[in-house]
């Protein structure tokens, strides 16, 4: 009996190890097939969210995303941080500009540097002029502009004698409207007369004097983006018009605002510059500036005796704001500064900081130094061997071309051509 109970109790014992392992088999059988199904389930939502996400352009695969990266950072390298190869340029520093300018103006007569203008800030415009003196390496002036004219992007150019003529522009800070009135300034006696305003306003128009006639061409139109593709021409001498209206003159092929409009030689000509514009932001009561697209270009245009433009080499690279960077020496056009193309991702402003060089007698184009820095609107001059620069907004640092500080910083360096 005994013997009997004995293996009556292990027979029940083991009926209830294997009930107990069959139900623990079942429950994680169950519980697996949950976590299976739950991943699968998720497995397929992510996918199909990741496909239709690529499908509308959001996500790239591993391969397209490479693709496209590299070809961003190629497209960087080549078009924005790949300063063009130039010597470096002794450069020394001179005496500072009494102020700070951005989109000022400049001309020389003789050992003279007239300086019009220009932004101390966005909030601030300049509405004097300062003089530099060659000969003494000294600013020696200064005098007032006529409160009814524009304070930066004006055309500005002169007889080369005596007269300054200064053509529309912007009137005040930030990003305001162009003007149509127009001056010119007795050297000599330093007294400012008008003269018969534009047409149209214009905002950093191409000007200059060409067989003695004012013209005044391209620019951007009166809300500072729309490029103006018009041509107006007037007569004048010694600091007088000698007509009643302006000419409508031949179309320049592309317009926009920024660019070098130079006289050489019975032939005019017309380097770089840009179309589009910062605007004023819809409903700013302070006309305060916005961004907007801009394209910066290389082309260089030239009118002679035919009255018809023909198209010159390119620039070494798309180039804008160099209206009063350039100066003329032994049959060049020398360039210093400016803009280039935007960096393709943070949409930024890039600054220039090669010195280039415009050959008159074969029309082809050389790098022949560097700035101390990246820099915009310089305001250039030559004398005595030795060119100038002076005023603008710098870059960042070596290794940030983008814009930062607005500078009164001259320099100069002797050129060997």
């Amino acid at each position: 009996m005994s013997r009997f109970l004995h293996k009556h109790n292990i027979s029940s014992s083991s009926k209830k190890l294997v009930f107990f392992i069959s139900i623990t088999t079942l429950l994680s059988v169950a519980v697996i097939a949950n976590c299976l199904w739950f991943s699968s389930s998720s497995i397929i939502k992510t996918t199909t969210t990741y496909w239709a996400l690529q499908k509308k352009g959001i996500i790239h695969t591993n391969a397209t995303k490479l693709s496209h990266l590299r070809s961003k950072k190629e497209s960087v390298i080549s078009a924005t941080f790949a300063d063009l190869d130039a010597p470096d340029l002794p450069w020394e520093t001179m005496p500072e500009a009494p102020v700070p300018r951005l989109d000022g103006a400049s001309v020389q007569i003789n050992n003279l540097l007239y300086v019009f203008a220009g932004y101390a800030s966005l909030d601030h415009v300049h509405s004097h002029v300062d003089v530099f003196n060659f000969t003494d390496n000294k600013w020696t002036e200064r005098f007032d502009m006529p409160k009814e004219m524009a304070h930066s992007h004006l055309g500005v150019v002169t007889d080369g004698n005596r007269y300054i003529y200064v053509v529309s522009g912007q009137y005040g800070p930030q990003c305001r409207a162009p003007i149509a009135r127009s001056f010119v300034l007795d050297t000599e006696t330093k007294k400012w007369s008008t003269i018969i305003p534009l047409p149209f306003p214009r905002y950093a128009p191409a000007t200059q004097i060409w067989r003695g006639r004012l013209h005044v061409m391209g620019g951007s139109k009166e809300n500072r983006h729309t490029p103006g593709l018009d041509h107006w021409s007037i007569a004048v001498k010694d600091g007088k018009v000698l007509e009643k209206q302006w000419r409508n003159e031949v179309p320049i092929p592309r317009g926009g605002p920024h660019r070098a409009c130079v006289v050489f030689n019975d032939r005019l000509f017309v380097i770089g510059g840009q179309e589009g514009d910062f605007m004023a932001k819809p409903g700013s009561p302070i006309f305060k500036c916005s961004r907007r697209h801009e394209v910066v270009y290389d082309d260089v245009y030239m009118l002679d005796a035919e009255m018809k433009w023909k198209t010159l080499p390119p620039m070494p690279k798309p180039n804008s704001h160099i209206e009063c960077a350039w100066v003329i020496v032994n049959n060049s056009i020398i360039i210093t500064g400016g803009t280039t193309e935007k960096h393709p991702l943070t949409k930024r402003m890039i600054l220039v900081g090669e010195v280039f060089q415009f050959h008159l007698d074969s029309l082809t184009w050389s790098v022949i130094g560097k700035l101390p820095y990246r820099a915009k609107t310089t305001l250039a001059g030559f004398w005595n061997g030795y060119l100038y620069f002076t005023s603008g907004q710098r870059d960042r640092g070596p290794d940030n071309p983008q814009p930062r500080k607005v500078i009164g910083d001259m320099w100069r360096t002797k050129l060997s051509l």
